[in-house]
């Protein structure tokens, strides 16, 4: 691809660092409202837990992956372990419909993209589309980790309720 040939330097630019910080941010929240929480653990059924500890994988991953040095053997396992968790992630949040109870809602439109966009994370990393693979991951941290994890801090569900409690 032309694109993939002019993608110029693979350093962090000034929208990862915004994402990683982001990032930094909504895992500091969820771990906070998680403390908060504690009283109420065993309340949460297994299926909301196995989904909340995927995404703290890749919260976690999310920031040493955008802003670290990229092409090296860590890059590539912590890449891998990054999209299992965001499939892992996606898949369980289809188990999850406490919104809407036995029914989906709005946000599992974003657990499809992500099912669909997460391999292609890999894809395009193997196939040395550098500009695809940017962009691949920066629209699954934007919207599936950031915008998704974001909507989950409303004092009406889970977290938000444990975080603003």
């Amino acid at each position: 691809m032309k694109a993939d040939r002019k993608v110029g330097s693979i350093a962090p630019n000034g929208y990862d660092k915004l994402l990683a910080g982001a990032a930094g941010v909504l895992l500091a929240a969820v771990i906070v409202a998680l403390a908060r929480g504690y009283a109420q653990w065993p309340q949460v059924p297994a299926i909301v837990w196995a989904h909340l500890f995927t995404v703290l994988v890749s919260l976690a991953l999310t920031p040493w992956m955008l802003l670290r040095p990229r092409r090296t053997k860590t890059h590539r396992l912590l890449g891998k372990i990054w999209v299992a968790a965001m499939v892992a992630t996606a898949a369980l949040s289809l188990l999850v419909k406490t919104i809407n109870p036995g029914h989906f809602s709005i946000i599992h439109i974003l657990s499809i993209f992500t099912l669909i966009m997460a391999p292609r994370v890999w894809l395009t990393a193997r196939a040395h589309q550098v500009a695809r693979h940017r962009a691949t991951v920066r629209g699954l941290v934007t919207g599936a980790l950031l915008i998704a994890g974001f909507f989950t801090l409303p004092p009406f569900r889970l977290l938000g309720g444990w975080l603003f409690g």
